[in-house]
């Protein structure tokens, strides 16, 4: 795979999931773990752990994607 294609993917891989992690977020009840839930402070909590969760989750199946393709040329 190049690195232009590899890149790519990785952007859109990365946006896509920060953009699920996000979403999943929305149904956490934050209030019970925090003193004020609609504050500045918790959307600013929510945004930097589904950016941790997204980014993880897209190093996770890119590495994925990474090893199936060495794996593949081990029998070549």
């Amino acid at each position: 795979m190049s690195q232009e294609v590899y890149g790519l993917l990785s952007i859109i891989l990365s946006i896509a999931f920060i953009g699920l992690a996000w979403w999943a977020l929305q149904s956490f009840r934050f209030d019970k773990i925090l003193k004020k839930t609609n504050g500045a402070q918790a959307k600013l909590l929510q945004i930097f752990l589904s950016i941790v969760i997204g980014y993880e989750l897209s190093r996770f199946f890119l590495d994925y994607l990474g090893w199936s393709l060495t794996f593949g040329n081990l029998f070549n």
